[in-house]
């Protein structure tokens, strides 16, 4: 997708708050491209900045979908850069499904639901208890490595939602060629029976009705001046 496919939100920070857009001036994941996408905050105040597919059928998806990206975080603690799906609005205070990385040093991968202006913020899971956190990996990170993530929020028939996560091992397979695995820690609560987060339609399991449809993206949140995320390969996919 071309940068011109992507919209911000309504109420995007603005650059001389958090600065954002492609670069070179970076080390890309393996099998990237010239350029990732990369964001940095200029100020020590609550920020958020994120995109989401501007295209025809996806603005916004009448269903659920999938979302991949490459990220990479700087070391520090404050900031979160993450992918999301079924957005229900264009605005920060609106609710989605959240996969990215923690605002922890060290940090992990994180999935929530909930308003896009909380990030991601490092915690166990307790899926019905704000911030809402559905899954937590069982690794943490401190070496700056990119992560090749996916997210995939599946509509079924009876209204449930099933959330699931996956990741690509970029050491074996380029960003574009991934082969996909279970992340450790977030195979889900009822695994091997079902994969990933059942959001069930009756509003139990998350505390809340399921996101069924909604816009996908990318995004970073920061509290801290300096903090520096990038993102790379974005992939938008509709469920039909």
């Amino acid at each position: 997708m071309a940068q011109a496919d992507w919209q911000g939100l309504l109420d995007n920070a603005a650059t001389n708050k958090v600065d954002h857009g492609v670069t070179a001036g970076t080390t890309k994941p393996s099998g990237g491209g010239l350029h990732v996408y990369a964001f940095r905050s200029l100020e020590a105040a609550s920020n958020i900045v994120a995109l989401h597919a501007g295209q025809v059928n996806f603005n916004p998806m009448l269903s659920g979908g999938s979302v991949r990206a490459a990220l990479r975080r700087d070391v520090g603690r404050g900031y979160s850069p993450f992918i999301f799906m079924c957005l229900q609005g264009t605005g920060k205070a609106d609710g989605a499904y959240m996969l990215g990385l923690s605002d922890a040093d060290p940090y992990r991968i994180v999935l929530r639901k909930g308003d896009l202006d909380s990030g991601i913020p490092d915690g166990g899971a307790v899926p019905a208890t704000a911030p809402n956190i559905l899954m937590r990996s069982t690794q943490a990170f401190a070496d700056q490595p990119w992560l090749h993530l996916r997210l995939d929020a599946i509509v079924q028939g009876t209204g449930d939602v099933i959330v699931q996560v996956f990741q690509n091992d970029l050491l074996a397979n380029p960003v574009s060629a991934p082969v996909w695995v279970n992340i450790p820690g977030m195979e889900g609560p009822q695994a091997p029976t079902i994969a990933g987060f059942v959001d069930d339609a009756l509003g139990i399991n998350s505390g809340s009705l399921p996101f069924t449809a909604g816009r996908g993206g990318f995004g970073f949140k920061s509290t801290s001046i300096g903090s520096l995320s990038y993102v790379d390969n974005v992939e938008v996919a509709r469920q039909v």
